[in-house]
């Protein structure tokens, strides 16, 4: 675990959200730490599970119920690295429908900022911890939400992307809705 861990958890904790809902019961805090274990099972570097923390941080295309304003960036830099932020800021930012368009690519990788209109490049390790974080955020929640068919083709194309691990947890999440119909 990572040793800023718990100065990460009262950051979140000061700026209220545990008290914001989330996915069905589930507060926000709760959803934001379940991706970061999430993260560390898959055995992901320590820049991307803390990317996984503060993943949705700046609101995204589908939560809007809370955002720091992008202008604190630098406060959110100093507690999770420059790396781990960047990720969380394009997770937050970026256009699904132009991030799904190149889950199946070998690049370019560019994905268009919902907010700006810009392009924002990425690398190949950056586009593919991105969609480890977007798979994995989706797979901590869909269950509660009970959304199965939300960008389902798009998820499954994540997880057949990166295989071993993801392609686990995807097969896994998504036999509970078979569980939940019955």
């Amino acid at each position: 675990m990572s040793p800023n861990y718990r100065p990460m958890i009262e950051f979140l904790r000061s700026l209220g959200t545990e008290d914001v809902p989330h996915s069905g019961d589930k507060g926000f805090l709760s959803h934001l730490i379940g991706v970061f274990r999430d993260l560390q099972e898959w055995g992901c570097a320590q820049n991307l599970c803390r990317a996984g923390l503060f993943h949705s941080i700046y609101g995204t295309e589908l939560f809007q119920k809370f955002s720091l304003p992008v202008d604190r960036r630098d406060e959110v830099q100093a507690r999770i690295g420059e790396r781990a932020e960047w990720l969380a800021y394009v997770n937050c930012m970026m256009d699904r429908a132009s991030f799904d368009a190149l889950v199946e690519s070998e690049g370019p990788f560019r994905i268009r900022n919902r907010v700006s209109g810009e392009m924002m490049d990425r690398s190949r390790g950056d586009f593919d911890d991105l969609v480890r974080l977007h798979l994995c955020d989706w797979l901590e929640q869909v269950a509660r939400s009970k959304r199965w068919e939300y960008r389902r083709d798009a998820y499954r194309r994540m997880a057949r992307r990166l295989s071993g691990i993801a392609q686990e947890s995807y097969d896994h999440v998504y036999a509970l809705e078979l569980k939940t119909i019955s």
